[in-house]
């Protein structure tokens, strides 16, 4: 499990009362406390970590390996290792996770996938098999 390596630190900070508009690109750790209209993506090959503090609204799809999230989340959210949803957590969104914490009180609205050894990426806009 991702807890039992050393976690990267969070360098970087998106400070409550900032507006961002347009795709975030980040390595090892960013905390997000304020509004973004853009996808949130973890560099791909670097251990990475996302917090959603309860202040942030993200409007765009989030990708990192370790993600915890006490805001809100209207995307898809792409969990590579561990998602952890805090009671104020709310997502409106397919969910794609390593392994998941939901504290009482979180919401999802979307489908929850869970991403199985040996997949790079969970499918996260499948349509439903009916047959």
């Amino acid at each position: 499990m991702f807890n039992k390596k050393k976690q990267p630190p969070l360098k970087s900070l998106v400070a409550k009362g900032a507006r961002v508009a347009g795709d975030i690109f980040f390595s090892d750790g960013i905390r997000i406390e304020c509004e973004i209209a853009g996808n949130v993506t973890a560099i791909d090959h670097q251990a990475s970590i996302l917090v959603v503090a309860e202040s942030a609204s993200i409007v765009g799809n989030i990708t990192a390996d370790h993600i915890i999230i006490n805001g809100s989340i209207k995307g898809a959210v792409s969990a590579r290792l561990m998602l952890e949803l805090q009671p104020n957590a709310r997502i409106e969104g397919d969910v794609a996770y390593g392994a998941l914490e939901m504290h009482q009180g979180a919401l999802i609205a979307g489908r929850l996938t869970p991403i199985l050894s040996g997949d790079e990426k969970a499918p996260l806009a499948t349509e439903p098999n009916l047959a």
